[in-house]
């Protein structure tokens, strides 16, 4: 099982260039970065957390901007949205940026995508947030045709073009790996619908048990689907339970805060990791 990190990339925490490379130098696979681009000041959309909502949800650098320094900073260490809001974003623009950024990095992007929380942050980009799953479906599969056809069409009810020409093509076939993001009760068809792989938040027991409905309905499908947790703490007792059901990768949350505070955090996590393994 693979490790990795997840940070919201501030303008007042380290840079995601020196992060990456800090990451990378510690032997994580890969570097996940969260996506807000703005947050609405009325607040009416209730956050897990409870309230107050964290300083760093409206502090973000840009996703594909913060995803780019941190490729230019490494060469071996995959770089991931965690996720990127896909229904706020125009599909052709995106398309393009995550093609750059496959082709930059050398084929080290991994997609994680998911339609959100705050529905007056859909709401100011123009989507209807009843309608944000539906969205989320067509834009993924309006990039994917781009990424894949030379002369791309797309005809769905949120997105629609005829016979377009886009470059750069991702480096990797046949396209970065969509990594669906998301623990609600349809996830799991929105997974096997449009996905490359599964990326829910930490939440134990709830995720665990339905790791083998996953796989038993992608076997009928003749696929494996692989399965990131974001959020994974630094417990042993979970990484190991996480470890025994197939999980491919943790991911495990550093503050948004200087070096030093998320070098410590890193390093609980190692240990953790490390007594995992015996060592």
């Amino acid at each position: 099982m693979d490790t990795g990190i997840a940070t919201f990339p501030t303008h007042d925490s380290i840079q995601p260039g020196p992060l990456a490379r800090l990451v990378e130098e510690r032997g994580h696979a890969a570097l996940f970065f969260a996506e807000h681009t703005h947050i609405p000041a009325s607040r009416e959309s209730p956050w897990a957390g409870g309230a107050p909502l964290p300083r760093k949800y409206s502090h973000t650098y840009d996703l594909i901007v913060a995803m780019a320094a941190s490729v230019a900073a490494t060469s071996r260490l995959r770089v991931g949205s965690g996720i990127c809001l896909v229904i706020q974003r125009d599909p052709i623009v995106t398309a393009k940026a995550v093609a750059s950024l496959d082709c930059l990095s050398g084929g080290r992007i991994d997609f994680g995508v998911g339609a959100g929380w705050n529905r007056e942050e859909m709401a100011n980009h123009g989507t209807d947030p009843r309608r944000r799953m539906a969205v989320l479906r067509e834009r993924v599969e309006a990039m994917k045709a781009i990424w894949t056809h030379d002369e791309a069409s797309y005809a769905g009810e949120h997105v629609a073009f005829e016979r377009i020409w886009c470059w750069p093509k991702p480096v990797q076939t046949p396209h970065p790996p969509v990594l669906v993001g998301g623990n609600g009760p349809t996830v799991l068809d929105r997974v096997l619908g449009f996905g490359d792989g599964w990326v829910p938040n930490h939440a134990r027991e709830a995720v665990l048990e339905r790791i083998p409905e996953l796989q038993a309905r992608a076997a009928e499908a003749g696929r494996h689907i692989p399965v990131d947790i974001i959020g994974a703490p630094a417990d042993p007792q979970v990484l190991e339970r996480y470890e025994a059901a197939g999980v491919r990768r943790c991911i495990h949350w550093v503050p948004s805060a200087a070096s030093g505070a998320v070098e410590a955090a890193m390093e609980r996590f190692e240990a953790a990791v490390a007594e995992l393994h015996g060592e």
